[in-house]
């Protein structure tokens, strides 16, 4: 999860969630909120009246799209037409012409609780025929009618301690699975998403162990917790977080927050902060920038149209020179901007080109990172091939301590992969990433 914007379209259920002949039909936001508005509202209310009950549909519209409310629970919508489950929604209805003038205005006003960032499950009801809770709409004419403003009003109804977030930025209505599955050796924000959520659906069940930490690398005791998960939640048993284990991971951790609940937990800023970046561009510096360009420089050792760059941690001209040459390749639009279309596609490619090593180059297989992250306790070929690697950089230096090659990431192992990235001023955590390979590799080759 991340700060809210307000996306550009919404997708309407015209029906019950389970009526699977209602279509979907889908509007911009600003559009549903017109005729929320329309559908649910008197336009001759007062002003105050009619602005706090939009901010209210807004507001509740905005977090069934934040916590993916249906789409967790597998349906192709964001919300529905019914006031059973959501607020009315009449397709093609006329709009009244107050009410979408105050939409204009403050469809990119929500409102939430004060310390949390999602949007707020304002829950509301007509205060007559049936109450509820939350805000009684004929209750906010009472109050416009006595000069309370539209904050005032809503305070009277969710609280003191409510907050409004104005003009949000606008945003495409995308979807938080990332497009494919993520395992054992991913690394990045959505690992370090599902490490989160897991953590805290741990605290409801104490079945899935000890709390992950955030480093958003998929390391054995991740793959662990997550077949744990999906142990308990009836799943398929493969330590994989596809679509369903995504949205089901997704769905608990929502239903242990109370995020779809007036009175819930909530979502505090730390909790949706981010430590990896969505895109990289010219100026930017450090491991992310050093991770791309030895990505690109792998490829460019068997492609000779890639241009040649230096692994500097600087994105500099050279390297988005490399980089929009290789989103040409890719059919990718060629802004030289490294955003998550490219960043897959890259390490696509170098996965591919790994896969497929021309035989002159077989024997020096280990020497190539094998795309993905390597964490103590793992076993497998890979971590076989980093201790040969480690075993071979052993000989030319004395700080590397000695390995057993038993393709187990074991405590020697671990020792070793420290030592070296103390050496060469890497983050010293005893994982093994593109970097430290790629520094194990240059000890072992003599540099």
């Amino acid at each position: 999860m991340s700060t809210p914007v307000i996306p550009e379209t919404i997708t309407v259920h015209l029906g019950l969630p389970d009526d699977k002949t209602a279509p979907n039909v889908r509007v911009p936001f600003v559009d549903y909120i017109k005729n929320v508005a329309s559908s649910e509202i008197y336009p001759t209310w007062p002003d105050a009246a009619l602005r706090a009950n939009i901010l209210a549909q807004i507001s509740f519209a905005l977090n069934r799209v934040y916590t993916e409310w249906y789409r967790s629970r597998g349906y192709d919508f964001d919300i529905t037409s019914t006031t059973q489950y959501d607020q009315k929604y009449i397709h093609g209805r006329e709009i009244f012409e107050n009410v979408g003038q105050i939409v204009d205005e403050i469809f990119n006003d929500y409102v939430v609780r004060q310390g949390t960032v999602q949007p707020l499950f304002t829950q509301y009801c007509n205060g007559t025929t049936v109450t509820c809770d939350g805000l009684s709409q004929w209750g906010t004419v009472d109050l416009a009618e006595q000069g309370l403003v539209p904050y005032e009003i809503l305070q009277q109804f969710y609280g003191d301690d409510i907050g409004i977030v104005r003009d949000a930025p606008t945003g495409p209505n995308l979807p938080s699975y990332p497009g494919k599955a993520l395992r054992l050796g991913d690394v990045g924000e959505e690992v370090r998403t599902i490490q989160r959520q897991l953590n805290r659906i741990a605290r409801n069940y104490p079945a899935l162990g000890q709390d992950l930490p955030l480093n958003g690398i998929f390391s054995a005791a991740t793959e662990e917790m997550v077949k744990k998960f999906q142990q308990i939640f009836n799943l398929q048993v493969d330590g994989v977080v596809g679509k369903a284990t995504w949205y089901q991971i997704k769905a608990i951790y929502n239903a242990v927050k109370g995020l779809g609940e007036l009175t819930g937990e909530g979502l505090t800023i730390d909790e949706v902060d981010r430590i990896f970046s969505k895109i990289l561009r010219q100026g930017d510096r450090g491991d992310p920038v050093r991770t791309i360009q030895y990505y690109l420089s792998v490829l460019g050792f068997f492609d000779d149209t890639l241009p040649k760059i230096v692994i500097d941690g600087i994105f500099g001209p050279e390297t988005e020179r490399a980089i929009r040459v290789f989103q040409q390749q890719q059919g990718l639009t060629a802004d030289g901007i490294v955003g998550r279309d490219t960043w897959d596609a890259l390490t696509n490619a170098y996965n591919q080109v790994r896969a497929s090593l021309p035989e002159q180059y077989l024997s020096a297989s280990d020497e190539i990172y094998p795309g993905k992250f390597l964490t103590p306790g793992q076993e497998g070929p890979e971590v076989a091939s980093l201790q040969r690697l480690l075993r071979r950089a052993a000989l030319n230096v004395t700080f590397i301590p000695a390995v057993t090659e038993n393709g187990v990431y074991d405590a020697a192992t671990e020792a070793a992969v420290k030592a070296v990235q103390e050496r060469v001023d890497l983050e010293v955590t005893g994982i093994t990433g593109p970097l430290t390979w790629a520094a194990i590799a240059a000890i072992a080759q003599g540099v």
